[in-house]
């Protein structure tokens, strides 16, 4: 038996399914990544410090908040330049926005589909109006997030190199706050809808990576933590964490103590479980999500447990800014000849962006790890392991329960390729 599913859909990017089986054995199961490599890094080169971040943010139309702030925190590491309180929670209220844009495009435009018997969201529109209506009402919220903070839904235009050029106004903030608020009915109808999801038996134990939680729930942060007990500083994530090519993929696969590895909502859950907020943590026990699960199918239920985490640290956000009152800053930075090395937790996981600055403040070297490159391994070994597993079904269901497992990581395929020569012998 051979299943192909080329151009694998509600993913973002482009990539192809091919499993054989002969005889009860599974002879061949390989994701395919087939996107051209688009060069980002090669892109860098020469280029001014205040120019980097607006690059970096056109990696991804998804990511695009992640890649601008853990871009900036790189440079800012390199010019050793400490931003104020006020940067740093608005920078977080930023990232909250970008998670919650995300994890609801995920959780209702791209795997809900799977569990409803349909293809799209778009039959929904038709049969399950007050589901549609819900979804598009949370991506607004969240992009409404993204807009006063960054200026633009995406591709934010304000944050920069030490603070922020223009910061948002406090009704805007406000304004905010009752949006978050009002949205939490929403929230409940979306955890009541989840949690009668059919949500596949299949367990695969792996290595977790994540952000430490050591300051709280992973975000930004300056040490790695594997569920396999080991802490590694971010500036070292080159000696810990090595990237190699497959044939059959423009994206780089990667691997850090085992052959694989998972970053992501699940990854951040399991690490980090204690840190969760405690609506957070009530959602998570209502959906059977524990420190324990191994199930990659769960990514689904992390997606949704981060949405309610990222929904009350949002609102505390808010108050802790307008409190002691907006305050406008003047960036103040030096270039210098000099290494930054950044990490974040972009949606879909552990975001490293480093640079090489020469004395004008101009890139030499640039280097950044997408997350879905380094979930890629991970994701054909559960296929591997799963495969067997599912031998007995129908071609149809079989191929869907694939599919489905891809897509519970939620890909960002277009992300991950930015590598440089691939021989295809």
């Amino acid at each position: 038996m051979r299943v192909e599913v080329r151009h694998l859909t509600r993913v973002e990017g482009h990539a192809n399914l091919v499993v054989d089986v002969a005889s009860g054995e599974l002879r061949e199961c390989r994701l395919e990544i087939v996107e051209a490599p688009r060069f980002f890094e090669s892109l860098l080169k020469g280029r001014h410090y205040s120019d980097v971040a607006p690059i970096v943010a056109r990696v991804c139309g998804v990511c695009s908040n992640s890649h601008t702030l853990v871009s900036l925190a790189a440079t800012e590491a390199a010019f050793g330049v400490e931003v104020s309180a006020q940067t740093r929670r608005l920078r977080q209220l930023l990232a909250y926005g970008e998670i919650l844009q995300s994890h609801i495009l995920h959780l209702y435009f791209l795997a809900i589909p799977d569990y409803l018997g349909v293809t799209s969201i778009l039959p929904l529109a038709k049969s399950r109006r007050e589901l549609v209506t819900r979804a598009l009402r949370l991506k607004k919220l969240a992009n409404d997030i993204c807009l006063a903070v960054g200026g633009r839904p995406v591709h934010p235009v304000t944050p920069c190199v030490g603070g922020f050029s223009a910061l948002p106004a406090a009704a805007a903030l406000q304004e905010l706050r009752r949006q978050l608020v009002a949205a939490l009915p929403d929230l409940e109808e979306t955890v009541d809808l989840f949690a009668t999801l059919p949500i596949p038996a299949f367990e695969r134990e792996t290595e977790y990576l994540s952000l430490s939680p050591d300051g709280g729930y992973p975000l930004f942060g300056s040490e790695l933590l594997s569920s396999d007990g080991a802490r590694i500083p971010v500036r070292d994530y080159r000696l810990a964490i090595e990237e190699y090519l497959t044939p059959h993929s423009t994206a780089k696969f990667a691997r850090l103590g085992r052959e694989s590895y998972m970053v992501g909502p699940l990854a951040r859950v399991k690490n980090a479980f204690g840190q969760l907020s405690p609506m957070a943590r009530q959602v998570a026990a209502a959906l059977q999500l524990e420190p324990g699960t191994i199930n990659p199918y769960r990514n689904l239920v992390a997606r949704l447990v981060e949405v309610i985490h990222c929904v009350e640290q949002a609102i505390h956000l808010v108050d802790e800014t307008l409190l002691p009152g907006l305050r406008r800053e003047v960036p103040v930075v030096t270039a210098r000849a000099g290494v930054g090395v950044a990490a974040i937790e972009a949606p879909r996981g552990t975001l490293f962006h480093a640079y090489h600055y020469d004395a004008d403040g101009c890139i030499e070297s640039a280097d950044c790890v997408i997350p879905t490159a380094q979930n890629l391994g991970n994701i054909e070994a559960d296929l591997r392991a799963l495969v067997p597993q599912l031998l007995d079904l129908p071609r149809p269901e079989l191929t869907l329960r694939l599919e489905s497992l891809v897509r519970a990581y939620d890909p960002c395929i277009s992300c991950s390729t930015h590598l440089l020569t691939v021989d295809f012998a």
